[in-house]
């Protein structure tokens, strides 16, 4: 993840940029091991890449939702293992509870489907 560097969020867009020789086939927006959108790559300049994704109004609720951005994530709907995860922002909304669990067990489970990826990847023959 430490060649993305995140422009923020804005009016429901994320914006960042990816500093690599070539761009990623395809970048899309996960949330909850599956995908919700596909992103936009566009070549700000040689070896800098705008990505741009918009957080889907349906995918909002109340509580604190977890949304990464994968690189070459196939072709479906579901993200492929060999993904790379280049992001992650987290977006609370709703009435903020001092102590949010269900926040925490969100986080939790996006690093674990990270770890579980990186496994399958490392282990795979």
């Amino acid at each position: 993840m430490s060649d993305f560097e995140t422009l923020g969020l804005k009016s429901g867009r994320w914006t960042g940029l990816l500093r690599r020789e070539t761009g990623p086939n395809r970048v899309v927006l996960a949330q909850a091991g599956r995908i919700i959108a596909d992103a936009e790559v566009t070549e700000d300049a040689p070896g800098l890449w705008r990505i741009e994704a918009t957080l889907p109004v349906s995918s909002l609720s109340d509580g604190m939702q977890t949304f990464s951005l994968l690189g070459n994530a196939g072709d479906g709907k579901i993200p492929h293992p060999d993904c790379e995860l280049l992001a992650e922002i987290s977006v609370t909304s709703g009435q903020a509870a001092e102590i949010d669990l269900h926040a925490e067990l969100a986080l939790i489970r996006a690093e674990l489907d990270m770890l579980k990826k990186e496994f399958r990847r490392i282990s795979a023959p």
